[in-house]
């Protein structure tokens, strides 16, 4: 990742750049829709500034206590069609992937 800016807050923007597998920059962003505090729930639009015309979704993630950790409920819905659907659900999937590996192994 080489920029991630940010503004957590209702009405606020983030701001995402990332590298892809052939070496090319990806960039999202949104705003931030709901915040709920003490890290309960987030509601995001996503945007892909690279896609003509503009397309935008909804990411809605709700962590909940579990145990001696924390459960993640993940939904990025009215996403364009089936084929921007299997795309992000096989990023999303690898993303999370990672995040259960790094957390395992802290």
């Amino acid at each position: 990742m080489s920029v991630a800016e940010l503004d957590v807050r209702v009405g606020g923007r983030f701001r995402i750049v990332f590298g892809g597998p052939q070496g090319t920059d990806h960039e999202v962003q949104g705003i931030y829709k709901e915040v709920v505090a003490a890290n309960r729930k987030l509601v995001f639009t996503w945007t892909w500034p690279s896609t003509t015309p503009e397309r935008e979704s909804l990411v809605t993630i709700v962590f909940k206590a579990a145990g001696g950790g924390t459960e993640l409920d993940f939904r990025h819905e009215q996403l364009f069609d089936e084929q921007v659907r299997d795309d992000h659900k096989r990023g999303w999937s690898g993303t999370l992937d990672k995040l259960e590996r790094f957390l395992t192994n802290q």
